[in-house]
């Protein structure tokens, strides 16, 4: 299968182009590496021994993008691309809402010129807002509390409507938990330009010495050690999925969507300590006020997927520390 991976030098992209290879699919990858490094590349080479054709891209560019996907031939899409960063969002609304909501669209437009008939797009649990039911099923209501899930939620009822207008179109949406970790072999992880929002790199840079001390956002939750529990998932889980959610096209047609995660919910504590026992290395952290906006308790019922994809998460959060801490150490090596 010819698959069009947009965003794909990105963290989560980068680890699909590998599955996707793995896999004996052809990798096609668009990217305005605005958040995202050129290198990626040539790391992905060297785990899959083949380099995927890249063309530097922003989706936003509506005749850009129709051009290149109408100049090529692709059974697939995976849609990766867009900006994540939910305190930017809360902060910038119009830069997400002008980047992630025309990039789909733009998308939509493209892969009806192209004929293209199959998609998986990247969604996040972020879409569930502030549930106190626990855990999450795909059936609940939508709530999302933050410029950047609220783009997630707007994309999917876009692409619900869009099936709704052509019958030949297959959409697979995966609602992501929380992606963490890196490629086993330390040449792929999270990089991103500037520094990370995400608790796990932080963490890494924090065990490398670059950060002084990791920030614990409020300890007074309604959990058993008062920090935020969330769905840890390690990234290569995810990335499979994502092969999963492709092949199982085939045979589907319409919209369906799927929680991503392990169905085990972690604080962030339990994560801190995991990391410090697996990697044996001291992990200096504060306790500070909460953000507005964390939830007490996130995750999956991840059954669908399991059901209906034939996906299981097989990583555990040890092994999603260890493969972290790899890559951190890493990073000197290869960059």
């Amino acid at each position: 299968m010819r698959v069009l991976l947009t965003g794909g030098t990105g963290y989560i992209g980068s680890h699909v182009a590998v599955k996707l290879i793995e896999s004996r699919h052809e990798v096609v990858i668009i990217d305005n590496l605005s958040n995202s490094k050129i290198s990626v590349l040539d790391r992905i080479k060297k785990i899959t021994g083949i380099k995927p054709v890249f063309d530097n891209i922003d989706m936003c560019d509506e005749s850009l993008l129709l051009g290149f996907i109408q100049s090529h031939s692709f059974d697939s899409v995976i849609h990766l691309a867009g900006y994540k960063a939910v305190a930017e969002s809360v902060s910038d609304p119009h830069k997400y809402y002008a980047n992630n909501i025309m990039s789909a669209l733009n998308l939509c437009k493209a892969m009806k010129m192209g004929a293209v008939t199959n998609i998986v797009f990247s969604s996040s649990a972020t879409v569930y807002g502030h549930n106190p039911n626990v855990p999450y099923y795909e059936n609940y209501p939508i709530s999302t509390l933050n410029p950047y899930g609220r783009t997630k939620a707007f994309i999917e009822e876009i692409l619900k409507d869009v099936v709704a207008s052509n019958d030949s179109l297959n959409v697979t949406t995966l609602r992501y938990f929380n992606p963490v970790g890196a490629h086993p072999t330390g040449l792929l992880g999270e990089d991103p330009n500037g520094t990370p929002n995400n608790l796990m790199p932080i963490i890494g840079r924090v065990a490398k010495g670059i950060i002084t001390k990791l920030q614990v956002f409020g300890n007074d939750y309604s959990t058993l050690d008062g920090t935020c529990v969330r769905d840890y998932i390690h990234i290569m889980d995810l990335a499979d999925a994502h092969v999963k959610a492709l092949e199982k096209m085939s045979t589907s047609n319409g919209f369906d969507v799927y929680n991503v995660g392990t169905g085990i919910g972690t604080s962030v504590l339990n994560l801190i300590h995991t990391f410090e026992k697996v990697n044996n290395i001291k992990i200096e952290y504060e306790v500070v006020g909460r953000r507005p906006g964390d939830v007490a308790v996130c995750y999956a019922n991840a059954n669908k997927a399991m059901m209906m994809l034939g996906w299981k998460a097989i990583y555990n959060l040890q092994d999603m520390c260890r493969d972290e801490w790899n890559w951190q150490q890493n990073q000197d090596l290869i960059s």
